[in-house]
């Protein structure tokens, strides 16, 4: 599927500085799914955390060790555990002696079309974060934001002293975030987009795109667009009765590259999971969806 840039163009693997405390490392693996790639970020001056260490891939563990620069790291911490994001953890944990934090375990058959969403099998933290919990180091504090949706794992990080928040894939800065069921769910994704759009964050630093300077202003538009998705299910089942999923993406997503469409009905299915919670929409035997 082709890219919106060539992906030999962009500069993997060096160290590039973004606010006095935070540098990022892109990963060589760029895709329709992961944009550019993943984004591995170092928070810390004099020591540091790695945030989203990112694949298993030499590579990018030569570049990590190579921006770490021999300062000690204190943790290495994971958003969640899609294989984009969480299998460098313990190869960069046995070269550095850092612990990995972050995250619970979580390992699914993912019946979605998207091969990147598939889970890390072989994470094992050292230790799991809950809401509030905190890791520091010289002049830096991270504290863990529990941002269930993309998956139910998922957390985001606060870097206090820039009023930073490590937002992994539940903001990115290029698109808005697949939300797969059965793990994926909208419910618990607009619940944690709420609770962002509360905070009094100054910039989103996103594992795909570019950092977000304006991050409550775009948290209200992805959720704006989330409802007008959703008004536009029930506009579909309300004309067209019984419905199947394909037929709601090939008229929900006309102009959006077929290649996409099994990706788009898994955020179809999230959302019509959701309106079955709240008994607006319903299943029927044979798959299709109606209204209540």
């Amino acid at each position: 599927m082709a890219l919106p840039f060539d992906p030999a163009d962009l500069p993997t693997g060096i160290a590039m500085p973004l606010s006095p405390l935070v540098a990022r490392v892109l990963a060589p693996n760029p895709s329709p799914f992961t944009y550019t790639g993943t984004q591995t970020y170092l928070a810390g001056a004099h020591d540091v955390a790695v945030i989203d260490p990112g694949p298993d891939d030499p590579a990018h563990l030569a570049a990590l060790t190579a921006a770490i620069a021999g300062r000690p790291v204190v943790a290495i911490l994971c958003t969640h555990t899609h294989r984009d994001h969480s299998p460098a953890a313990r190869p960069l944990s046995d070269a550095t002696g850092a612990p990995i934090i972050g995250c619970a375990p979580l390992t699914l058959d993912d019946d979605g079309p998207r091969a990147d969403a598939a889970f890390d099998a072989a994470y094992r933290p050292d230790r799991v974060l809950g809401d509030g919990d905190r890791v520091s180091g010289q002049g830096w504090t991270l504290e863990a934001v529990t941002t269930p949706g993309h998956t139910s794992n998922h957390l985001c990080f606060a870097l206090s002293q820039e009023q930073a928040l490590f937002t992994g894939d539940h903001v990115m800065g290029w698109s808005t975030s697949v939300i797969s069921p059965p793990d994926g769910d909208m419910s618990a994704y607009m619940r944690s987009m709420q609770r962002l759009l509360d905070r009094d964050d100054y910039v989103y630093y996103p594992a795909h795109g570019e950092p977000i300077d304006n991050p409550q202003r775009l948290v209200r538009g992805m959720m704006g667009h989330r409802k007008q998705r959703e008004g536009q299910i029930l506009r579909f089942l309300e004309r067209n009765g019984t419905s199947a999923i394909p037929d709601m993406v090939a008229e929900m997503y006309k102009g959006v590259d077929p290649r996409l469409h099994p990706a788009a009905g898994r955020s179809v299915l999230a959302h019509l999971i959701d309106l079955d919670g709240r008994g607006i929409a319903a299943p029927q035997p044979d798959g299709r969806w109606q209204i209540a």
